[in-house]
């Protein structure tokens, strides 16, 4: 099996001012620097890329680099079928998952620039084949553009799981209302709108049946036509299911097994729904650098570009982006995650660096380590603070008494033996689990999600009956589920 991690190098893309031995040196730096952020111990792994791909049963990997408002290199490693004996080359597609809000977001500001849509407006107001049931929940506080953009509009549905491509495909309709062959509930109203920060794909997918009543377009077309064509981003698609099949990666569990028919289907295409390449991406981030700093902008103008990149309600939540200081720099930055594929988007606000990764696995780990040894190749102040945590061994028989499942609202975290440790799942996702350390007999963290720890809480008898969870942003008491 080893030989199917095997660094493939491919050609990547080299800017004027840099010397192919510096670039080289700087490539090869990054490949071998992976780092967590959460270290158990006191000495850097620096691992290599191949090492990682291979530990967490990765297959592929595609990564763009930009530095000064340019792509200063891309390169692609593994595999983008296995089974096809087919690699991953630049030009690759893999699923953007919720990257293509941020794309989406750019169409909707669009139609707002061009005077279409009113961001403060009822969205009922431009919603023509269906409308948002607003209900007692709301308070007859009416959603606007802006929240549906910025996640402050008090809806469910948090994401999509997509459909296996045997499956009958819903309609958009069907999706917001939640009927068959619909497989997620219908988007409605937990609260009042406008008062606080809620992830929602349903919203996002309210905007794209919003985009086709307004413009009588299909989705795809129209966003091929009026932004990914406009940015140069000749390898992406938000067609669903894609017709052109020809080099698109396969989703692989941490199993090492394919998604059932390669991929998943997401008729959500503003939400989760693009295929595209980092390169493509990486064109996307420096529009975005280049028109905030008063370039003329190809889809946005600046004033509509510094409105999209300004948090709304939330400190954090801008308009399809989400807004991080790193040593006091803003950068604009989205996750991405569907089944079998994840990615990381990162743009400076201010110098034009940035980076995108995209792989072909549920191991968000191999991502989180090769975004910070960009950082630290590249110097980006703030972004890689590694936290060494010392740890203690808990016997096996001992952990075992540690497994069970508990219930995180309509999720479920498992506690599960891999082998002679413990790890935990989210909706048994990835499905190899993540490793757990504890740092005493109570407490463990994961080292993909340095900020979060866990810790175990036991009845008067001794028994295991809830977990508590906390992170920077929230405090949780997950029961026990008998």
């Amino acid at each position: 099996m080893k030989k199917l991690f095997l660094l493939l190098l491919l050609p990547f893309q080299l800017v004027a001012q840099s010397g192919p031995d510096d670039l080289f040196n700087k490539i090869k730096q990054v490949e071998t620097s992976l780092n967590p952020s959460l270290i158990f111990g006191d000495t850097l792994p620096n691992n290599s890329i191949e090492q990682r791909l291979r530990e967490t049963h990765v297959k592929g990997l595609s990564i763009a680099v930009i530095q000064n408002y340019k792509i200063h290199w891309a390169k692609a490693y593994g595999w983008a079928d296995s089974s096809e004996n087919r690699k991953v080359n630049l030009e690759t597609r893999f699923q953007a998952a919720s990257i293509s809000k941020s794309l989406n977001s750019m169409g909707i500001l669009k139609l707002v620039q061009q005077g279409k849509l009113d961001t403060a407006a009822d969205i009922n107001q431009y919603l023509r084949n269906w409308k948002f049931p607003y209900d007692s929940l709301s308070k007859n506080k009416k959603i606007t553009i802006l929240n549906l953009l910025s996640h402050t509009a008090a809806l469910d549905i948090h994401g999509f799981p997509g459909y296996d491509r045997t499956d009958s495909f819903p309609k958009l309709t069907q999706v917001l209302n939640g009927e068959r062959p619909a497989n997620t509930k219908k988007i409605k109203s937990f609260g009042q709108p406008g008062k606080a920060y809620r992830y929602s794909g349903g919203g996002t997918t309210i905007t794209q049946q919003m985009l086709m009543d307004i413009t009588g377009a299909d989705y795809a077309d129209w966003m091929q036509k009026n932004v990914l064509k406009p940015l140069g981003m000749k390898n992406s698609s938000y067609r669903q299911p894609p017709t052109d099949t020809l080099n698109l990666a396969t989703g692989y569990y941490g199993n090492d097994q394919p998604v059932h028919g390669k991929y998943h289907v997401y008729p959500e295409q503003a939400a989760a729904g693009l295929w595209t390449t980092p390169s493509d991406l990486a064109r996307y981030i420096i529009e975005c650098q280049l028109t905030l700093n008063g370039k003329k902008g190809k889809v946005l103008s600046t004033p509509m570009m510094k409105t999209r990149m300004t948090p709304y309600i939330d400190k954090s939540a801008a308009l399809g982006v989400f807004i991080e200081k790193k040593a006091g720099q803003p950068w604009f930055t989205h996750n991405g995650g569907n089944e079998a594929f994840l990615c990381t988007s990162w743009g400076s606000m201010e110098g034009g660096n940035g980076v995108v990764i995209m792989i072909n696995g549920e191991d968000f780990s191999v991502v989180n380590e090769l975004l910070n040894s960009v950082a630290t190749v590249y110097k980006w102040e703030g972004f890689f603070k590694p936290e060494f945590r010392k740890t203690i061994s808990i016997p096996k028989d001992t952990l075992a008494l540690y497994t069970g499942n508990f219930k995180m609202g309509k999720d479920t975290i498992s506690l599960l033996m891999c082998g002679d440790h413990l790890c935990i799942q989210q909706n048994r996702q990835p499905a190899a689990g993540y490793k757990v350390f504890f740092t005493d007999k109570t407490h463990f963290s994961i080292r993909e999600e340095a900020a979060t720890s866990f810790t175990l809480l036991f009845n008067e008898s001794g028994k295991l009956e809830a977990l508590e969870l906390k992170d920077p942003r929230m405090k949780m008491k997950l029961p026990k589920m008998e």
